[in-house]
């Protein structure tokens, strides 16, 4: 008789669910956002099973599991636009905790019932709060379940320290796969990954760019609030995993703009992904286009294009949210303070201020003058 060539105690390396996440593939993105002999590394982290956001959806449940906060069995309660869900309905699953998801109507329907099938409760908030929007209300809501569910706990993505060091393996694997990195492209929506990535690879190249991509109407950098259609990157509020002094220069991407760079990677790389993809990719982009050939750049795609197919690339609903309007300025536009007006389009600024600083100080200043 032979013997079989698998036998029932092998286990391949990778085949476990935690498994699953990292060791993403990188790939040269050149034209149409440059030309051939241009161009930058795109790092896709939508190859892991849920998106980027699977490194701080383990991690940060496994450091609460070490510490003693998150107790065997006892719910995760946590806001969310989408991605972070799906990292801890993995974590959830690979630990056996119940998991708790708070979000609002713009989340997509299939981002919806996806969650639920990976086993995690989806709870809706109805009305956006006054001040802080939609993601006001969800962390408002977030405190209620709290107080409902004995033993809960939530990770609090927007300050906790484990979601930034969720991104030291990222950020090995890109020293490893690239070498040299002159600058690096990351959107910012809590933070975390941005925050995360940079550290580290400033200990190994001290001079890195880091270049942040925002959303037009998010407060992160200094401009108002205003209603977003963009997922995944930008805020209503002010994360404080956002480290502001990293960055040398932001840009803020309107909906329409991203659109067209999602579907022009689509159609030129056979890879792309939703608003955040398609935002630094206009942005770092331009970067290869400006820099001298010779700049290294990366720039991290979140996700992949299977949550937003009912959004970014559906011709009905950006044709209704005047998102079809051919292709965006050749270059940014240019404000020399992140305040100094409401920006509409795409728009680069190198003034990086931490707004609650600054109102701090403004307060401080304005006392001091009575």
């Amino acid at each position: 008789m032979m013997p079989s060539l698998i036998t029932s105690d092998f286990t391949p390396a990778g085949s476990t669910l935690s498994g699953l996440v990292g060791n993403t593939p990188l790939l040269r993105v050149s034209r149409p956002f440059a030309s051939s002999d241009r161009g930058f590394w795109a790092k896709l982290e939508g190859f892991n099973p849920g998106g980027i956001k699977d490194r701080p959806g383990l991690h940060m449940v496994e450091r609460a599991r070490a510490r003693g906060e998150l107790l065997p069995g006892r719910p995760i309660v946590e806001s969310t636009s989408g991605t972070l869900g799906l990292g801890l309905a993995l974590a959830g699953m690979v630990h056996g905790h119940p998991v708790t998801l708070v979000t609002d109507p713009g989340l997509e329907a299939s981002m919806t019932r996806l969650l639920a099938a990976y086993g995690a409760t989806v709870d809706m908030v109805a009305e956006p709060h006054p001040v802080g929007g939609w993601q006001q209300a969800r962390r408002d809501r977030v405190t209620e379940l709290l107080a409902a569910y004995p033993g809960s706990w939530c990770p609090d993505q927007y300050s906790n320290p484990d979601n930034v060091a969720a991104y030291t393996p990222l950020a090995l694997e890109l020293a490893s796969q690239v070498g040299h990195i002159d600058v690096l492209v990351c959107s910012v929506g809590t933070g975390g990954h941005s925050a995360g990535i940079s550290r580290v690879l400033r200990q190994l190249y001290p001079e890195l760019r880091l270049v942040g991509v925002d959303t037009v109407g998010s407060t992160i950098f200094g401009q108002p609030a205003r209603p977003r259609l963009m997922r995944g990157l930008g805020s209503s509020i002010y994360p404080r995993n956002v480290a502001y002094g990293h960055f040398s220069e932001v840009h803020w991407v309107a909906p329409g703009e991203s659109v067209w760079a999602c579907r022009q990677l689509a159609a030129s790389h056979y890879a792309t992904g939703g608003w955040s993809v398609g935002a630094v990719a206009l942005a770092a982009g331009w970067l290869a286009r400006t820099l001298p050939p010779e700049t290294r750049i990366v720039a991290v795609f979140p996700d992949g294009p299977q949550r937003y197919l009912e959004t970014v690339y559906d011709d009905g609903y950006c044709a209704e949210h005047g998102l079809l309007g051919g292709e965006p300025a050749s270059e940014p536009d240019v404000v020399d303070r992140p305040d100094e007006k409401e920006v509409t389009r795409w728009t680069r600024c190198t003034e990086i201020t931490d707004p609650l600083a600054l109102m701090a100080e403004t307060a401080g200043a304005e006392g001091g003058a009575r």
